[in-house]
């Protein structure tokens, strides 16, 4: 008779799963709940207590870690070890099928302490899964649902798995316990407050596969970061055909953004940048200025929404080409408005804090930063001019850097009554990115500016003066400052300082 071992925490089909074995002749061993559950159920089931002859203890810390399961587990089907386990009265177990303690789950509960998730740190779970994984060539390990039926088709119709699936079966099981441990890695993490470890492990859940890259020729897959909280992976597509890569970057760019704002906001997001972004009373509103800031590249665009969508702004929102709408909530007549267009994708997600961390990889590696996040304090900005800014003209100035902190350096971005006129984006050179944000001098006129870095040069602000720049915002620190500081007094241009540069790459 051959023998199975299930001890799951995650008990979907695992009742299906173990009858299937039973009618195969397999002696189905357990523990605790899963024991339980499978014997409610009918399925005729031994305790692990029965094999070791040692009764769990410690409070069900230690039940498997004994030398009959993992001697069972760990034996290779050759002579040697075969008489081995048979001189100590072992018998050979040939399926394990274990997932382990809802690490994820717990933690992600607010009011979780730290006695409570070290009570569901799984040892025992990936003991087994390891050692089942490393002699998978004679043992199936299995520590996903969705694994059952394929292996019970497998043994009912060919008695056996073969050496692919079980190679394959064991790399999820190596992946769930490495995944595992970056967990909790990461949980102790944040209580000790230590940011960067000296060996940081990063793990991700398997969302779906897309159907390609940002390119067609590119492979690509969208994964959840197995770390509690809530983001994109997480949000409810309300509409739509499923989202591609430049989708899920362009969606994050945006809804990055516009979570900046407390004020009703509307961004419109193309290629990574904001080519519109406002503020206003009303949704709707915010909507148009912001499609206003620059109509011909939103089409086709994102649209982030920081208020739930009503009936008058999804009709303005349904108009053009757009390619993704995300905002925390729809009424639901608005939803049945973006609805009517069918490959509209349509995103909800609450608007939450954004991660601590931000990662990018290089050939070989990756680097690690932390978020950049903090408000902007106008109450606390240096003004270096003659001139000063007004309180409007402050709280404009404010809404500017806060866009220009989210678009690609070197950032210029052009503002006026809460919304975007200009923006200048990944050039080269800061004067290049300030022509193409005041390429519309009409409207440039009475404007804000806002930079990300300073200006090397006093030639940016000649040319905002040009245009008819009213006030500045840049966080200075350049060896030539005050050129660019003697030039606005010149024109009679207010200018601050941040002290705060915002580079984004």
């Amino acid at each position: 008779m051959k023998r199975a071992l299930i001890s799951v925490s995650n008990k979907d089909g695992v009742i299906e799963f173990a009858r299937g074995l039973e009618e195969l002749g397999y002696e189905i061993v357990s523990t605790g709940g899963t024991y339980r559950t499978l014997q409610e159920a009918g399925v005729k089931v031994s305790q692990v207590a029965d094999i070791t002859g040692f009764p769990e203890i410690l409070d069900g810390r230690v039940k498997t870690l004994h030398p009959k399961i993992h001697g069972g587990i760990l034996a290779r089907r050759i002579p040697e070890h075969l008489s081995q386990i048979e001189a100590n009265d072992i018998q050979p177990i040939d399926i394990v099928a274990v997932n382990l303690y809802p690490f994820r789950e717990t933690i992600a509960r607010p009011d979780v302490t730290l006695e409570e998730a070290i009570e569901n740190i799984d040892i025992g779970g990936p003991t087994m899964v390891r050692s089942a994984a490393k002699n998978y060539q004679d043992v199936i390990i299995i520590v996903k649902p969705e694994f059952y039926s394929s292996v019970l088709h497998e043994l009912q119709t060919k008695g056996n798995v073969d050496k692919k699936m079980r190679f394959r079966l064991a790399l999820e099981a190596f992946s769930h316990t490495a995944a595992y441990d970056a967990m909790i890695s990461s949980y102790l993490a944040k209580i000790d407050g230590e940011m960067f470890l000296d060996n940081m492990v990063l793990a991700g859940e398997k969302v779906y596969e897309l159907r390609y890259g940002e390119n067609p020729h590119q492979k690509a897959c969208f994964y959840r970061s197995m770390n509690p909280g809530l983001g994109l992976a997480d949000v409810k597509q309300l509409n739509g055909k499923e989202l591609s890569y430049n989708n899920i970057i362009d969606t994050q760019a945006g809804w990055a953004l516009v979570k900046e704002f407390e004020d009703t906001a509307c961004v419109i997001i193309k290629h990574t940048n904001p080519c519109g972004t406002a503020v206003a009373e009303t949704l709707a509103e915010a909507y148009d200025k912001a499609f206003a800031g620059d109509p011909v590249s939103a089409f086709g665009g994102i649209i982030a929404f920081n208020r739930s969508v009503d009936l008058v702004t999804a009709r303005k929102a349904a108009e053009p080409f757009m390619e993704c709408i995300i905002a925390p909530g729809y009424d639901d007549d608005a939803l049945e408005c973006l609805r009517s267009k069918k490959n509209l994708r349509v995103l909800e997600l609450p608007i939450l804090p954004a991660d601590d961390l931000q990662i990018k990889t290089v050939d070989g590696g990756f680097v690690v930063q932390q978020s950049d996040q903090g408000e902007l304090d106008i109450n606390h900005l240096k003004v270096v001019t003659e001139t000063a800014p007004t309180l409007d003209e402050l709280k404009e100035l404010a809404f500017a850097m806060k866009v220009a902190k989210h678009v690609k350096s070197n950032a210029i971005v052009v503002a006026k009554d809460g919304m975007t006129i200009g923006v200048g984006a990944g050039q080269m050179n800061r004067v290049g990115s300030a022509e193409i944000a005041m390429q519309d001098r009409e409207k440039c006129k009475g404007a804000v500016m806002a930079s990300d870095a300073f200006f090397p040069f006093k030639d940016t602000v000649e040319a905002a003066a040009a245009a008819g720049i009213r006030a500045i915002i840049q966080p200075g620190g350049s060896i030539r400052d005050q050129e660019s500081i003697d030039e606005c007094n010149q024109h009679g241009i207010a200018m601050v300082f941040t002290g705060i540069r915002h580079f984004k790459h």
